[in-house]
């Protein structure tokens, strides 16, 4: 998969969802990931009061969890118009879901990426 299909399968769950507070919104963000094993997740954000929202790159992980994989090959997270890079939270659950993901490919444009690796330098281990 390239990264130009990625990208379209984010944008493909990116909408406007209904939801009973006007001040709440879903699915101006959406997210695709690719796991090792070549199958692709999707998933939208959610924002509603006191913080208990999440992101797009949570909802695809909850996603590929629930299919019994860990590991990603590459993400990316859009709204209608750009390619978003992940928060530092969605940075930290990646790793921890499985250390292997330090190698995966999070698009930051089209033609960018950086891995995980990269993006996450002083990421959270367990104290020893």
């Amino acid at each position: 998969m390239t990264a130009e299909e990625l990208i379209e399968e984010a944008r493909k769950v990116v909408g406007e969802y209904k939801l009973s507070n006007a001040d709440f919104s879903a699915g101006s963000v959406g997210a695709a990931l690719l796991t090792a094993k070549g199958n692709v997740f999707t998933g939208i954000n959610i924002e509603v009061a006191c913080g208990i929202g999440f992101c797009a790159e949570h909802s695809a992980i909850a996603e590929m969890l629930k299919n019994r994989e860990t590991q990603i090959e590459m993400i990316v997270a859009t709204n209608s118009e750009f390619i978003i890079p992940p928060c530092g939270r969605c940075r930290e659950l990646m790793f921890q879901i499985d250390s292997k993901n330090l190698n995966t490919k999070v698009y930051l444009s089209k033609e960018k990426y950086m891995t995980l690796d990269e993006l996450l330098p002083n990421r959270w281990e367990p104290s020893i």
